[in-house]
């Protein structure tokens, strides 16, 4: 089964007098971007939770917040008096001997570093361990929603295939009407330069072998008919990190339907042509948001 890029997943957890509430959310990236948003008492545990992250999440443009709540209603963050009291008073006489207004004294300490801190400086095991808990729940949670998401787009991606598939098969009957058309067009090209009376039967049949090799697809159709086949067996495996296989292999089915439309000569194959490579720019969207 493919699994999406994007997705989303979110837990809630209480231990003691706290609420832990995690959200992880992700989107399209080629590489692994993890971002955290958590309280400063958390700060020392980030290169363990982007481990425990970048393990599950594999790949994409990952935002991690992690907020804390006191159900009595105590902050995260507490208010350094001692610190305050101290800008206050200084930033008060300076404003009165400038003459500057003091509305925006307030604001302009509580922006100053220190002055509003965490409340707590270090965390214990167990709150330690419910975090984990509730990181592991809410990533449970995210690869359900990414696993459902891809489940989509592998059965957008099944369908295209098949209709690939499918116009390949119609391209034989228009491969024969080709090689008709193909004869009359030179046979009377040369009747109306050479004379139907001076036209050698031999050197004819040759141009028309000539011309008949460098036209025909059967090498194209073989492969490409194996590109698809591949591609169906990897959306079979067991892997969910097939992303970047498909990629290539939808790749190599690029260049085999562009040798087609070079080698068509036919109005008809050039219509099957361009469907394919529709239905490929499709296929080629969906894989942009898989891992």
């Amino acid at each position: 089964m493919l699994l999406s890029m994007t997705g989303f997943g979110r837990a809630t957890s209480t231990i003691n007098d706290r609420t832990i509430t995690v959200e992880i959310r992700s989107l399209n990236s080629k590489f692994t971007d993890v971002r955290f948003k958590m309280p400063q008492a958390y700060k020392e545990k980030e290169h363990v939770l982007r481990k425990l992250i970048v393990d599950k999440a594999q790949r994409g443009k990952i935002d991690v917040t992690i907020d804390l709540k006191s159900l009595n209603g105590d902050g995260e963050y507490a208010l350094n008096q001692a610190l305050f009291t101290k800008y206050y008073k200084e930033l008060h006489q300076l404003s009165n001997e400038l003459a500057m207004p003091q509305a925006d004294i307030m604001q302009a300490i509580l922006r100053i570093p220190n002055v509003v801190s965490s409340a707590q400086d270090a965390v214990d095991d167990s709150e330690w361990q419910s975090v984990l808990d509730t990181i592991n729940i809410a990533l449970d949670n995210f690869t359900s929603f990414r696993l459902e998401e891809g489940s989509a787009m592998e059965k957008d991606c099944r369908l295209r295939i098949e209709s690939i598939t499918g116009l390949l098969s119609e391209l034989e009957p228009l491969e024969s009407e080709r090689v008709t058309k193909l004869r009359q067009r030179i046979n009377k090209h040369m009747e109306e330069y050479v004379g139907k009376d001076n036209i050698d039967a031999n050197r004819f049949e040759q141009e028309i072998l000539y011309y008949l090799e460098k036209m025909d697809i059967t090498e194209e159709k073989v492969r490409l008919t194996q590109h698809c086949k591949y591609f169906m067996e990897v959306l079979d495996s067991k892997d969910t990190i097939k992303g970047r296989k498909i990629s290539f292999i939808s790749q190599e089915m690029g260049r085999e339907i562009n040798t087609l439309g070079s080698k068509a000569n036919s109005s008809d194959i050039q219509r099957s042509v361009v469907k394919m490579k529709d239905e490929l720019e499709k296929i080629k969207e969906q894989i942009l948001n898989t891992i």
